[in-house]
């Protein structure tokens, strides 16, 4: 364990440049003290590194030098080869160098692991897409992820809520989510507000697209770390109404396969919240009478309404057919 994990520092000092032992230490899931001591050992061992003190210090191996132990364990070659996802690779232009970097990677492994890597993709399939839905159309997803690899601007028409507006774009990365793509970015030309300018854009929104200037990529931005918190503040404003509610025990079983976050029953009422009065009503009226509205009387309202409706169109078709 404390050799492999000796090896991790020097693949990350040689990948990353400068790294503080509290950097190092997250990345390894230890202590900074373990970190510590294991940089001693690597000093003592002969290991061209050194530290600096300060708050623009960290660990760094002399220039040019580089490490040859770089061979993958069993289990690490497993997971690159389950990480290699054919469609999104496709997707982005690359599944030629992806089967290409496959290939490669499976005739470098031993003799004897080579036949349990090919099992690999006859054992594990990747459906990113949820069901009962079509995968995204993402425009100009190859010209958006060049524009990430190369740390270049885009300028784009894209479509919201608000409308269409031109917007320039630094692009800092790519996320496939059930089946649609994203793109990380810093706009260039919006209004100042709180945070870092760091927002999120739906490739399929995307109208148009234009090439621009280089920019310089913020050497602190964590795409997975950005992304978390992105989701998780857009799932908390994108269900703002509070609803509580009776279900029967079929409904739960429903809303469970719907994947509609509820809280453990009491008895029969639930609570559960919705993006709107009209989402709301548009959602749970699915449920039929399997499903009774206590709270917010607006809801309720607008279920009955939405209810009477239903039943009056299909009570004047069956009058009609008569």
């Amino acid at each position: 364990m404390q050799a492999s994990r000796l090896l991790s520092i020097l693949m990350l000092l040689q990948a990353r440049g400068r790294l503080t032992a509290g950097a190092l230490a997250q990345a390894l899931e230890v202590s900074e003290r373990t970190v510590l001591r294991d940089i001693d050992q690597l000093s003592a061992a002969g290991v061209p590194l050194w530290g600096e003190r300060g708050r623009q210090g960290g660990f760094q191996l002399r220039e040019g030098w580089s490490t040859q132990l770089t061979g993958m364990t069993e289990p690490e070659a497993q997971a690159l080869l389950l990480a290699g996802l054919p469609g999104p690779a496709t997707e982005l232009g690359l599944g030629a160098a992806a089967a290409s970097a496959r290939l490669k990677l499976v005739a470098s492994l031993p003799g004897e692991w080579r036949e349990q890597a090919d099992r690999v993709g006859q054992r594990l399939h990747i459906d990113p897409v949820d069901w009962y839905r079509a995968q995204d159309a993402p425009n100009f997803l190859r010209e958006v992820a060049d524009a990430v690899w190369r740390a270049r601007r885009i300028e784009v028409r894209y479509e919201s809520w608000r409308g269409k507006a031109w917007r320039m774009l630094e692009p800092l990365g790519l996320v496939l989510k059930a089946g649609a793509w994203y793109l990380v970015a810093r706009a260039v030309d919006a209004v100042p507000t709180k945070g870092d300018g760091v927002r999120t854009y739906r490739l399929a929104s995307l109208l148009e697209l234009k090439p621009g200037a280089a920019f310089r990529r913020p050497k602190t931005f964590d795409l997975a770390r950005t992304w978390q918190a992105s989701a998780a503040r857009f799932e908390s404003e994108l269900r703002s109404v509070e609803v509580r509610a009776r279900a029967t025990p079929r409904c739960l079983k429903w809303l469970a396969n719907a994947r509609v976050p509820f809280s453990d029953p009491v008895g029969e009422e639930v609570t559960l919240r919705v993006e709107s009065v009209e989402q709301g009503a548009r959602q749970l009226l699915a449920f039929g009478d399997e499903i009774e509205v206590l709270s917010p009387p607006a809801l309720r309202e607008r279920l009955a309404q939405q209810a009477a409706a239903v039943l009056a169109r299909y009570q004047a078709r069956g009058r009609a057919q008569c």
